[in-house]
């Protein structure tokens, strides 16, 4: 038997993608399957995004490139920033890397070993307390609860933090919840952390324009007392439905930068080049698909919400952000995972189980309205005549 070494064995999964294989699977076996777990929006890239990727492969650069990101997409994204936090970044404190997970990736790898403390949100994207369990660090999760609206608590948060303690996750606006922490408490919590000056932060932003209603985005970049170990991520997955794309940037602070650039190097050498002019067309063009598509967003949220809250034994708070409802079906009497396991197989509707996100997820669904307003009218028909038709087990 070949023998490997312990950390592998600590790796979670992200069930999303389980769900999504065995969605396909059973729509090729001529199952209909309506897709509202998977975290994809159903648009297109912009067309001149495209048409950049198309030009550079035509133009000859398909070749390598600099590790951190060629210096003009550095420079977009340092200029993107600067327009929407009023924070002037050096584009070489810019990393663009192929996909978000790479920089929780990389962060947790540096702060995390036997012994460190990581705190991570709960519910939150699976991937993080993975990767915290790989290194051997001891994942402490923060709870994120629907009594808060979904937003995390400074004062519960900052109580959690022990001499131990390496770095901080938070993610907001946030998946799965959707929810987003206000202004006020993003302010306590860095006044909180000022005693805590070797705590670094990883701030999750990814869904930064996908906010609605009154909710704000309040970028952890904007507060300079904590900008010396802060690592923002971001990039274009979401904002401008380029997932299959597999590009990213994060910001590093200047002592961590060249020790980001030697874990790249080590690991992927290069983002792939015709996907970075691809990024660039998508900053520095016309945004007016990104409106769009989050005005469609809102619209669908709406509609999501609004049947949720029909079917019997659900009750679902009214996102801030992302594009995911958090529904709580406590009262259906189902386990979460089973009613997402039934809903799949016995329903045609894929959604994912709150368990998936942490164990403060049991009792919730993710419910992805990254998809047509018509197909998720269509789905929640299909869970309504579930719920009224089948008892839990």
């Amino acid at each position: 038997m070949l023998r490997t070494v312990a950390g592998f064995d600590r790796l979670g999964d992200e069930n999303a993608f389980t769900v999504l294989a065995r969605a396909a699977e059973l729509n090729a076996q001529g199952h209909d399957v309506i897709n509202l777990g998977i975290g994809q929006p159903d648009f297109l890239p912009p067309d001149h995004v495209i048409e950049a990727a198309v030009r550079a492969l035509r133009d000859g650069n398909h070749g390598y490139t600099e590790t951190t990101g060629i210096l003009p997409l550095r420079e977009a994204v340092a200029a993107h920033v600067a327009g929407r936090t009023g924070v002037t970044i050096p584009a070489d404190r810019v990393m663009i890397v192929p996909g978000g997970k790479v920089t929780m990736f990389a962060a947790i790898m540096m702060f995390g070993e036997p012994g460190a403390e990581i705190l991570y949100p709960d519910p939150g994207f699976p991937i993080y307390r993975s990767m915290i369990e790989f290194t051997g660090a001891t994942p402490v999760p923060v709870p994120i609860r629907e009594a808060n609206g979904f937003a995390f608590s400074a004062e519960e948060l900052l109580g959690l933090i022990t001499p131990a303690t390496r770095l901080l996750i938070v993610n907001s606006p946030a998946n799965p919840t959707a929810g987003v922490t206000p202004r006020s408490e993003v302010h306590r919590l860095v006044a909180g952390l000022l005693e805590h000056p070797n705590v670094a932060v990883l701030s999750d932003e990814i869904y930064d324009r996908m906010v609605y209603g009154e909710a704000e985005h309040v970028s952890l970049l904007r507060f300079p007392e904590i900008r010396n170990r802060l690592i923002l991520l971001n990039g274009w997955s979401k904002t401008y439905a380029m997932t299959g794309w597999r590009l990213g940037w994060s910001i590093w602070p200047t002592a961590l930068v060249d020790r980001f650039r030697r874990f790249a190097v080590n690991s992927w050498s290069c983002v792939n080049a015709a996907a970075q002019y691809a990024g660039m067309a998508a900053l520095e063009g016309p945004q007016d698909a990104v409106e769009e598509m989050v005005a469609e967003f809102d619209k669908r949220r709406k509609t999501a919400v609004r049947r949720l809250n029909q079917l019997p034994g659900v009750s679902c708070l009214s996102p801030h952000g992302a594009f995911y409802a958090f529904p709580n079906i406590t009262e259906t009497g189902w386990s979460a995972s089973a009613l997402a396991t039934a809903l799949l197989e016995r329903a045609g509707v894929a959604v994912i189980g709150g368990p998936d996100f942490g164990e403060l997820g049991e009792g919730y669904l993710r419910v992805s309205y990254a998809n047509s307003e018509e197909n998720i009218e269509k789905a929640l028909d299909r869970v309504a005549e579930f719920l009224a038709e089948t008892r839990p087990r």
